[in-house]
């Protein structure tokens, strides 16, 4: 209880005297960037929990891109099993205001087998749960899709060759809880109508799904019949394995938030390692008193061990609701990717932020306080032998120790956290040599300047750690901001000036055989050009040589993904305008034996080499060749082009739709609804739109990611405050006896002013270099661009930083000057 007394008593003193203040704000901030993105993801991830088996409205569903077999059915029928088909498609709707990109779901009366289906008779009327779907000759619609199509209730729409009626507003499907990224609005119909639509061919590409649902043990009967035989073209889920995309997409941007945050952290650390030196050198005289008194060394570090810990949960609950404000923010940021309300978060990221606090704050200010234990008694009596040298090795392996263990902690991944660890190492070991140079040149310039800047180069160079700190962490700030613009705003800029000229803007899927012909003199009559119609069969790799493709045995999430999802394969005699052969030879004509042509990229991240020999299940059987040439492909012409193409003798005589790409200028856009009313079953593809829609999530997860760079911003200007924080007694001292020797306020203001800005200046030059460096390699290693240089990004990032600092940096230290030398040499003596 006496610790514990001493402990609160000290606590409370420092408090009120404001020797924590810097301390408390690095923390806090750390610890609400943290906890903003941890409430946040929780919330993601919540929503997803929750749903159980009504993420896909049954117990459990077979999955696939053609028609199921019967038979699955039949023996679900047999074990006693409700069962309902549905079939998913994406087409177009039109209405007054023109054609719709829409997401059409295909019912039978038996939907949903689990989960509440509900709907709006309108916009302000209140749910009405419903036993099934639309009734024939009815569609069920989003909301959002009404003033796109500029229509009402109780209007007609056209889809495909048919004109339903829009019954009602989908308010709810239980099946809906997996997507909760929506571009296209949803409409729901039933399978009895789907016929009427003629959308729905053998070749079509569509989703289709059998829900199965009753008793866990017939269930589980079901299951272990069919899994043995399952053919790979069809997957089996449940609750628990439904939407894995959705899954690891939100894994992957959770990981990316946390692992944005520990830029924070690698920033704050600084500032706390700086706060911590500061609040050491001001307990120094109140331990020496206690010594006099007789406390032994052990129970002074018990007493300052609690109050870090003390003073550590405090500030990290404090950064706690900081956090949970502050996610309010992503959410109002991000709200739009979101088709339904997510769910109150958990206490779990509390938990989270209070440890990293403490792991931050143990290992970032516990080593300056084992300094104290060096403390000698006679520094009550003689201030002139100063506070005890902190072991610089003790330092290091401490910051070190705790960031190694956030990063691994936030990262959920050890091969990438010690990538990451040894990225930052390497970032960090070059930005402080650097700013050493930096500094020495300064230092040397010094020698060769006249008045005040000669003062304020010379204070620069002559507290070479403390300049390092400061303008090594305002520089990691300055560059996160940085990156962002130049990937945000140089590199979009880049990628849409490598678009061609007349570029294809419109796509047109799901053409079936009979329609090719007449579509192409369609366009050639609407003077578009001689636009090549290719055709498209869905085949899922199985085979490489002898090797059975099962998606888990490949490391590279790139290939797993591939490996588990069905291919867009075409044939053709000719080889396309824009591809090129890199390896191999492209066949003769269309009289060659069967062989593929694989794309380069494709080809290098599943393993496939010239001279392998491959195989696709193609409409429930096996076809297999050789493959015979790689080629590059120019992605960005925006035509129509593929991964893997046949020569016709292999997939020539598979069922297929067509596929072909056009430009339509602004001018012409009166010809789409005439298009869409001649070709009801065709799929209209506006690319603007669609790219529209996907810059706009985009910008929102930028602006997300900017949103949580703030709070780096703020950890580098607190590095900043620290740094000059820490060296105000040093300062303060010899400003009395510049003072004292005659130089005036305003020679001091100014050579403040040299010092600060000099030092903004080189944390921006730096800034700028690794944000230039980094565009570049992502640039050209990453999306292929030509990486071209920004003057407004050094304009903003070196003279930008340099005001910036050297007016924060000048009025920081401004109290210093009006201080008489007098009083300040009285107190250093």
């Amino acid at each position: 209880m006496k610790t514990w007394r001493i402990t609160l008593r000290l606590l409370g003193q420092d408090w009120r005297s404001g020797e924590l203040y810097l301390l408390a704000s690095a923390l806090i901030l750390t610890v609400a960037a943290i906890t903003a993105v941890g409430f946040f993801t929780d919330r993601v991830e919540s929503a997803m929990a929750r749903q159980g088996g009504e993420l896909i409205a049954a117990d459990l569903a077979l999955e696939s891109a053609t028609p199921l077999p019967v038979a699955y059915r039949e023996q679900a029928d047999r074990l006693g099993l409700a069962t309902a088909a549905i079939i998913e498609f994406r087409s177009v709707v039109t209405g007054e205001g023109g054609p719709q990109l829409v997401q059409v779901k295909a019912v039978d009366t038996a939907y949903p087998l689990r989960g509440r289906l509900s709907v709006r008779d309108a916009f302000d009327a209140p749910d009405r749960e419903v036993e099934t779907g639309p009734p024939s000759g009815e569609v069920w619609v989003e909301s959002r899709l009404l003033p796109l199509l500029g229509a009402g209730l109780g209007d007609e729409v056209g889809l495909g060759e048919s004109r339903p009626r829009m019954g009602a507003i989908l308010s709810n499907e239980p099946d809906r809880g997996g997507a909760l990224f929506a571009l296209a609005p949803r409409v729901m119909l039933s399978q009895t109508d789907l016929a009427a639509t003629g959308l729905i061919t053998e070749a079509s590409r569509a989703e289709h799904r059998l829900l199965v649902a009753g008793e866990a043990a017939a269930v589980e009967r079901f299951k272990t019949a069919i899994e043995a035989d399952l053919p790979v073209n069809i997957d089996l889920i449940d609750g628990s394995t439904a939407r894995p995309e959705f899954e690891s997409a939100v894994d992957r941007a959770s990981r990316f938030l946390h692992l944005a945050t520990l830029v924070t952290l690698l920033v704050a650390g600084a500032a706390i390692a700086l706060a911590s030196r500061r609040f050491v050198e001001r307990q120094t005289d109140a331990v020496a008193v206690m010594r006099c008194l007789g406390a032994p060394n052990h129970l002074l570090m018990r007493v300052f061990m609690m109050r870090l810990v003390l003073f550590g949960l405090i500030a990290s609950l404090i950064g706690c609701l900081l956090g949970w404000l502050g996610q309010l923010g992503l959410m109002s940021l991000l709200s739009e990717w979101f088709a339904a309300d997510l769910p109150t978060p958990s206490l779990a990221p509390v938990v989270v932020g209070v440890a990293t606090g403490l792991v931050a704050l143990l290992g970032f200010a516990l080593p300056p306080l084992f300094q104290l234990a060096q403390v000698s008694p006679l520094r009550a009596l003689r201030r002139d032998l100063g506070a005890p040298r902190g072991s610089a090795v003790l330092t290091v392996v401490g910051a070190a120790s705790a960031l190694a263990l956030l990063i691994v902690w936030q990262a959920n991944d050890f091969q990438l956290a010690w990538k990451l660890m040894a990225g930052v190492l390497g970032a960090v070991a070059s930005l402080v040599i650097t700013v050493l140079v930096l500094v020495r040149l300064a230092g040397g310039l010094a020698g060769r300047a006249r008045g005040v800047w000669r003062l304020g180069l010379a204070a620069l160079a002559r507290r070479p750690s403390a300049a390092v700190l400061q303008i090594s962490g305002l520089g990691l700030g300055i560059l996160a901001l940085l990156l962002l613009a130049v990937v945000r705003v140089d590199l979009l800029e880049t990628w849409q000036e490598t678009l061609p000229e007349g570029a294809p803007n419109h796509f047109l899927i799901n053409i079936q055989p009979q329609d090719v012909e007449p579509l192409g003199q369609f366009l050639r009559e609407a003077g578009l050009g001689e636009s090549a119609i290719y055709p498209m069969i869905r085949g899922r790799l199985v085979r490489i040589n002898d090797r059975e493709i099962v998606p888990s045995d490949f490391e590279n999430p790139r290939a797993e993904q591939l490996a588990s999802r069905e291919f867009n394969l075409s044939q053709g005699a000719d080889l396309q305008s824009d591809n090129r052969i890199v390896a191999g030879a492209w066949w003769p004509g269309a009289d060659a034996p069967p062989q593929f042509s694989v794309e380069e990229g494709i080809a290098e991240t599943l393993g496939i080499a010239l001279g392998d020999e491959i195989a696709f299940l193609v409409s429930g059987r096996e076809v297999s060749a050789p493959v015979t040439s790689l080629r590059e492909v120019q992605w960005d012409s925006f035509n129509v082009n593929f991964f893997v193409i046949s020569s016709p003798a292999l997939l020539g005589s598979e069922p297929a739709t067509f596929i072909t790409s056009f430009y339509l200028p602004d001018d012409r856009e009166t010809l789409v609804p005439e298009l869409v009313k001649r070709f009801p079953s065709v799929t209209l593809l506006d690319v603007d739109a669609l790219l529209t829609q996907v810059r706009q999530v985009v910008d929102r997860g930028v602006m997300a990611v900017e949103y949580v760079f703030l709070f780096t911003l703020a950890a580098g200007i607190l590095v900043m405050y620290a740094g000059i924080q820490a060296s105000l007694e040093e300062r303060r001292l010899e400003h009395g006896i510049l003072r004292t020797l005659g130089t005036g306020r305003r020679a001091l203001l100014t050579s403040l002013a040299v010092e600060f800005t000099a030092a903004g200046i080189l944390a921006g030059a730096l800034a700028s270099v690794f944000a230039e460096l980094t565009g570049w390699l992502l640039a050209e290693q990453l999306f292929g661009l030509t990486f071209s240089f920004n003057p407004m990004l050094w304009l903003f990032g070196v003279f930008g930083s340099g005001a910036l600092i050297g007016i924060a940096g000048t009025l920081a230290t401004y109290p210093l000057l009006v201080r008489p030398p007098l009083q300040t040499l009285r107190q250093a003596g």
